[in-house]
């Protein structure tokens, strides 16, 4: 049994108090709780080339994807047996996802990863936090590559927004009319296809969906909730984070009403959002061949051990076919950091997502008569330039300036002024914000699957590769600068803050399938 002195800390799972937080004691020694270790992937398969040529679609089924690129089974044992050593219990174990799930007590917790436990005060909800390290084994060093859930402050966002527009200049649009607008596919309801959705708080009401796709004579989605981490779907009150649930539902399910809508209910915590991610691209039973999540944070917000880990989940969806579509945030280019420098939002900054940017809408007739970055209201679309994430080979030829993965890939309609309509327990109203782009361009990406007869996969390749003339309504007026920065603003082609631009998707089809609309 190790020591501790022989413990090391854990590369990049270092930990400040959240800004503002204040201690108010030691977390309760008795208090039961659990964590997610996650491992290496085994020797030899770290390589998923994620990164093919355009067009290569052939995955790994998920029934393989363990034995292939998952954790050794050594591994999972070595961190079982350490459990053991400390009094602490193993729930899970997951060698497809590379975790292992432990319960026990603070002052085991404490003891076994060398950390002090204390709770914390915070205008966003008390939590238990930790400063400084993660300690480990040395022998296990090389083998954890992350701990989650000693820490339980929230981890992100959801990236929806109240419109603050009058009612003589509120526009309001149907999902089905966003997607007429910009040309989705008409053969096809997403048949086949399930979509996952990430969220970390909130629920849905079965009755305030049947009356809301009755309203627009569209078939009631197939819709489920998987619990992860004891996340539940718990409706409240409409101005809530179920707003954020039923966003995702009803945009995704009104744009593809054929899909198998799947939502992953977790706890709003680093360890939740991870565990709900890998739960969702590793799921044999549901099988989603797209992921939407609307909730987010800036970089500087994560540790480097959650931002390396949840890039490596993304890269096993990209390996196993599955698109992962991330809003990119409703706080421009600072996203609501407050250091004077610019900042993106992640997941969308993940090179293995799809980065899902936010415009302002107009149309007339059924047809769209202008389109520009959304920056109004007080928020507008997040976009800009990675600090964490390099930039992809993939991305090269687009023009991005400095070194880092430019955020947004894409975009669509977020401005809340000429937002969706939605249905929130019993009340409907207006919505906007990035997290409306995602579950968007997922129902899309439904939609195409469909049509393909297999998934599409990891994206970004293939659009940087096409042609973005006709694909894409190209935005080219407008800026994401709501904080003074003057960084950011439009341009033909790609830019960092709408990206490519929102999509024409019978057009998108074609480049995809070889296939009409």
């Amino acid at each position: 049994m190790s020591t501790s002195s022989d413990r090391v800390p854990l590369s990049g799972s270092e930990r400040a108090p959240m800004p503002g937080a204040r201690a108010v004691g030691a977390a309760d020694p008795a208090e039961t709780m659990s964590v997610t270790v996650v491992v290496r992937r085994r020797a030899g398969e770290a390589d998923l080339q994620a990164d093919r040529l355009p067009g290569e679609r052939s995955y790994v089924r998920r029934e393989e994807f363990a034995a292939a690129h998952g954790a050794h089974p050594d591994d999972v044992a070595a961190v079982a047996s350490f459990a053991r050593s400390h009094d602490l219990t193993v729930l899970e174990s997951h060698p497809a996802r590379r975790s292992v799930v432990l319960s026990g007590t603070v002052s085991a917790f404490s003891a076994a990863f060398g950390v002090e436990l204390t709770r914390y005060e915070h205008a966003d909800g008390a939590y238990r936090g930790r400063s400084g390290s993660v300690h480990v084994p040395a022998e296990l060093e090389p083998v954890i590559e992350g701990v989650f859930g000693l820490d339980d402050r929230p981890a992100a966002r959801p990236h929806f927004r109240h419109s603050t527009a009058t009612a003589a200049t509120q526009t309001t649009f149907t999902p089905p009319q966003v997607a007429q607008l910009y040309d989705f596919p008409t053969q096809g309801t997403g048949q086949g296809q399930t979509i996952a959705i990430i969220e970390l708080g909130g629920g849905y009401r079965t009755s305030d969906l049947k009356t809301y796709f009755e309203e627009f004579a569209i078939p009631l989605p197939q819709v489920a909730a998987v619990s992860v981490d004891g996340g539940q779907n718990k409706p409240t009150v409409p101005n809530s984070a179920d707003v954020e649930v039923m966003l995702d539902i009803e945009v995704a399910g009104a744009v593809a009403p054929g899909a198998h809508i799947v939502v992953y209910f977790a706890p709003n915590t680093d360890q939740g959002f991870l565990d709900a991610i890998t739960t969702a691209v590793h799921d044999i039973a549901n099988k989603p061949s797209v992921i939407s999540i609307s909730w987010g944070s800036a970089e500087p917000n994560w540790t480097p051990q959650a931002l390396t880990s949840f890039d490596q989940a993304f890269a096993d969806a990209a390996r196993l076919g599955v698109t992962v579509c991330a809003a990119s945030g409703d706080h421009g280019s600072a996203d609501s950091v407050t250091d004077g420098a610019p900042h993106v939002d992640f997941p969308a900054s993940s090179p293995h997502v799809l980065g899902c940017g936010g415009t302002t809408l107009q149309a007339n007739g059924g047809k769209i008569t202008s389109e520009v970055v959304w920056n109004e209201g007080g928020g507008s679309t997040g976009g800009g330039v990675s600090a964490v994430f390099p930039l992809p080979d993939w991305q090269s030829a687009a023009g991005i300036s400095g070194t880092g993965r430019g955020v947004p890939d894409v975009a669509g309609a977020a401005d809340p002024a000429t937002g969706y309509l939605v249905r929130v327990d019993g009340q409907e109203f207006s919505i906007g914000g990035t997290s409306a782009v995602a579950p968007l361009w997922a129902g899309l990406i439904a939609l195409i699957n469909q049509r393909l007869g297999t998934s599409s996969g990891f994206l970004n390749p293939l659009l940087y590769s096409q042609p973005e003339e006709g694909t894409f309504h190209d935005i080219t007026e407008g800026n994401n600068d709501v904080s003074g920065l003057g960084l950011y603003s439009a341009a033909p082609g790609w830019d960092p803050c709408t990206g490519w631009g929102s999509p024409d998707g019978a057009q998108l089809l074609v480049a995809l399938t070889g296939k009409g609309k």
